[in-house]
């Protein structure tokens, strides 16, 4: 019996047989594609971690301890490498004698560093010119001496005395703000920035020259063995973070660890929650939604399976056979519809990322795909067995007999009638004003705390507002179609003619299932919009974090101190740069407090930069820039600023600045005219902006520390190269393409396209899938409602009119309540999301050519369904009403 059943229904029910595992494909598909994508996500945040840190630890001895012991202690800890000492001199002050004229600078340091330190340390330094060996000069230190290979250098040792050294090259730092971090001091008490004045030296040499110097400590400089750590990174960060307080109780207090790598581990963390967030934001309403199709799919046949139950009842089969051939049914769609997902799975891999497993361990995609397959066929039981063993318990063999409507007509949803969907609605709107607050942090992170948070309270927002949308939605198409049926039959009776009340008429009895078909359209158009404008709205905001950072396209940047004029960028308008603008950079005390300060030229600084309205309060970009232009001493301070020192517009703001003349500290009068939350080259803190015109003139000095050059936004890497070659190691020179590599968290390494190139081509399936294939099926199960219109005397032109009118209705219903939808929940998003996106967006990017595309395949399902339709009526009607 169950061979026989199996094979009538392969034969004789095929289109709803492939339409549910078509459902149940996607579903699958969906959540192993996206689970082993956030896997290997995870792994590749660890390594990019891993490899951004050129010293893993940086071991202080501590004052009265042993170096050697130290050095003894920290080599024999589990997962140690590499351990070399490095020694640390302060020193008050550099002079060079270059081409007849003495240069001095003030206090800098001192490194000895032992024989085969950057062969072990190869990131750690940059050679720049000259010898890679030897007494080297960081890059700064060169410029503010002058000097270069071959020139000699004084050192000023506190308690030795002056030495003297010959350069034999200039290098770069590239991690200095860790390599001169304070070991064992929280962040807040870290330097503001490395010193200026830094010399490497042997470490041989180093013993010498520092030799009854003061001020003298050794680091022992670590490196591990990570290729054992996890590839999750909060468990990376907790295992590296374990080992580095392992060594410090080991040392019974002569060593703290510098723990560089778990710093880099620690930021890795959140944004490895936050990939995980994005997952449940944009993963799990694709996957929900492919077993809503798979359900709907199920329930047009819902009808034809009670006469089949009422039947196969009659001839005498009990409801234990009856029930185990509906669990063959979803046996065969689980199983069929699984394997075929996780095939598809595989292949979106292999054509996407190269690899089935999406760049995941051999040890965790496999679990996903598992876990993707026992959810498939979990669905085709809910959306096959479940339904049949709920009609075997509520549908009487009588029932069965009679229409859908005409068994449920005095029943209305639940839901319906406490209007659920208001409730829902305005749940999401009080969730979504909680966790878009000032002081609203999605993640929770505590520096040093190995354990991570995440308050996932703030999903309700987004899910509540797709389901009470959704519900509302339906609500309204019920009013529409069985309150609105005259002005339903004006609308169809171009299509229609004399059918017209007959088309709406039938549309009313069947507004349960229309209603269902479209909300379900119209939640596959929501998911791919909002997964869209996310996706465009995030490379929006990563492409302006980059420009903020670097300043413009191609940006040069002076040594501090350097006396350059604003002329000297007339030399940096080679071929490709449109315009040069120079920006000034000097510091100045707000009561205590030391911020940068910006000089800007009001009327063209925009010419080579990108100022958004976002970025500043109190006015547009426009208008702001016109308030410096027309009063100089106007200034923009951040929002800190402004709530420290309780500031209101016009307010008097007297800030210290070192005037070139005298070289102290001179009081010059601004008046706060506005905010800046943002400024290119700025940091995320505090910072003022003036016009450059009125500080060169209080402070006489017009000197530049930064020039901005507008390339267009093309050709940044060649003209930057250009311009290295051009000014050697006087300036530093970096373009936006580099900038757009380094900035930014691991989320952006990793590529948020990956996980939309997923998101994106599933949505335009599912949104296809939602149009037709319910329609498809709706049509093909009112095959006999044809045929009697057909014997009624209905014409060919009238059917053709009855299934265009349907499925016009249902494109325009589904489409405009999915855009609505997905409008709202994009805002939502974006807001809830904040964390994600630095700076935050001043307005949602829109992807009109992927949303046109989205449209476009929903309409194309939807009228090849109707023609597919409207082929079916032309069916003689008396061989359709024997077959049915």
């Amino acid at each position: 019996m169950i061979t026989t059943w199996a094979s009538g229904l392969a034969r004789h029910r095929t289109g709803r047989l492939l339409a549910a595992l078509t459902g149940i494909a996607l579903a699958v598909a969906l959540v192993a594609a996206l689970g082993s994508f956030l896997t290997a996500s995870k792994a590749t945040m660890t390594q990019r971690a891993v490899r951004s840190v050129a010293v893993d630890w940086q071991v202080q001895v501590q004052p009265g301890a042993d170096p050697r012991t130290v050095l003894s202690l920290v080599a024999r800890t589990p997962g140690t490498r590499t351990a070399l000492p490095v020694g640390f001199a302060h020193t008050s002050g550099f002079t060079a004698r270059v081409q007849g004229s003495t240069q001095a600078t003030g206090p800098g340091i001192a490194l000895g560093l032992p024989d085969g330190y950057r062969a072990r340390f190869p990131d750690a330094v940059r050679t720049l010119s000259g010898s890679s060996t030897g007494v080297l000069l960081a890059q700064q230190t060169a410029s503010n001496l002058h000097a270069a290979p071959g020139d000699t250098v004084g050192i000023q040792f506190p308690g030795a005395g002056p030495r003297q050294v010959k350069v034999d090259g200039v290098v770069d730092l590239p991690q200095a703000d860790s390599l001169f971090q304070t070991v064992g001091a929280p962040s807040q008490s870290q330097p503001t920035a490395p010193p200026d004045n830094v010399v490497l030296l042997p470490a041989t040499q180093f013993a010498a020259l520092t030799r009854g110097a003061t001020g003298v400590t050794t680091q022992i400089h670590t490196a591990r063995d990570n290729t054992r750590l996890p590839s999750d990174p909060a468990a990376a960060y907790s295992a590296v973070t374990g080992a580095a307080h392992n060594l410090e109780a080991r040392s019974a207090g002569t060593a703290l660890v510098g723990n560089n790598i778990g710093a880099a581990l620690d930021s890795a963390r959140q944004d490895a929650l936050y990939a995980q967030i994005l997952f449940l934001f944009l993963g799990v309403p694709g996957a929900v939604l492919a077993a809503a199709l798979t359900a709907a799919v199920a329930s047009a046949g819902g009808e034809r399976r009670r006469q089949e139950q009422g039947l196969l009842r009659l001839r005498g089969l009990r409801p234990r056979q009856i029930t185990a051939l509906a669990g063959l049914e979803a046996a065969l769609i689980g199983l069929a519809g699984g394997l075929a997902g996780l095939g598809i799975a595989a292949l979106t891999g292999r054509f996407a990322f190269g690899t089935a497993s999406f760049g995941a361990s051999a040890g965790t995609w496999p679990v996903w795909y598992a876990v993707a397959f026992v959810l498939g066929t979990g669905v085709a039981a809910g959306a096959v067995l479940v339904p049949a063993l709920r009609d075997l318990r509520t549908v009487t063999v009588a029932d069965t007999r009679k229409q859908e409507e005409a068994v449920r007509r005095s029943r209305s949803p639940w839901w319906l009638r406490y209007g659920l969907d208001f409730a829902l609605l305005i749940g999401s709107w009080l969730v979504f004003r909680a966790s878009s607050g000032n002081q609203y942090a999605l993640v929770l992170a505590p520096e040093g705390v190995p354990s991570i948070s995440v308050s996932y309270w703030a999903f309700l927002g987004p899910a509540l507002l797709w389901i009470g949308a959704a519900l509302l939605l339906w609500r309204l198409t019920l009013l529409a179609l069985t309150h609105g049926r005259p002005a339903l039959a004006r609308l169809v009776r171009p299509l229609t003619a004399t059918l017209a009340g007959t088309t709406a008429a039938a549309l009313a009895r069947r507004r349960r299932p229309f209603a269902r078909s479209v909300v379900l359209l119209a939640l596959a158009v929501s998911f791919a919009i909002s997964t869209a404008v996310f996706n465009a709205t995030y490379h929006q905001q990563a492409e302006v974090d980059a420009r903020l950072t670097n300043g413009a396209d191609v940006t040069v940047t002076e040594p501090p101190g350097a006396q350059v004029p604003p002329t000297a960028g007339s030399a940096l308008k080679v071929s490709g740069v449109r315009h040069v603008e120079p920006l000034q950079h000097r510091f100045a005390y707000v009561g205590s407090d030391l911020q940068d300060l910006y000089g800007v030229r009001p009327d063209s600084v925009a010419r080579a930069t990108s100022l958004q309205d976002a970025y500043f309060a109190g006015g547009t970009a426009d208008q702001l820039m016109r308030r410096l232009a027309q009063r100089p001493d106007n200034l923009l301070v951040s929002v800190e600023t402004v709530n420290d020192f309780q500031l209101s517009p016009g307010d008097t703001v007297n800030l210290r600045i070192q005037d070139a003349r005298t070289k102290s500290l001179r009081t010059v009068p601004f008046h706060y005219a506005g905010i800046a939350k943002e400024f290119p080259t700025a940091p995320k803190d505090s910072f003022f902006v003036a016009n450059a015109a009125y500080i060169a003139k209080a402070t006489g000095d017009d000197s530049v520390g930064a020039f901005l050059l507008d390339t267009g936004g093309t050709n940044q890497q060649r003209i930057a190269a250009h311009l290295r070659g051009q000014l050697g190691t006087r300036a530093t020179v970096t373009d936006l393409t580099q900038t757009r590599g380094t900035v930014g968290t691991s989320l952006t390494s990793v590529d948020l396209a990956g996980l939309t190139r997923i998101e994106l081509a599933f949505a335009v399936l599912l949104a296809a899938g939602a149009g037709g294939l319910v329609l498809a099926l709706g049509l093909a199960e009112r095959r006999r409602t044809f045929a009697i219109a057909t014997v009624l005397g209905a014409q060919p032109r009238h059917l053709r009119g009855m299934v265009l009118s349907e499925a016009l209705l249902l494109a325009v219903a589904g489409l405009a309540g999915g855009a609505l939808i997905g409008w709202a929940l994009s805002e939502m998003l974006v807001k809830v999301l904040t964390g994600v996106f630095d700076p935050p967006p001043a307005a949602l990017s829109i992807p009109g050519a992927y949303l046109a595309l989205t449209g476009a395949a929903a309409v194309a399902a939807i009228l090849a369904a109707a023609l597919n339709g409207i082929r079916g009526s032309h069916r003689p009607a008396v061989e359709e009403l024997r077959d049915l």
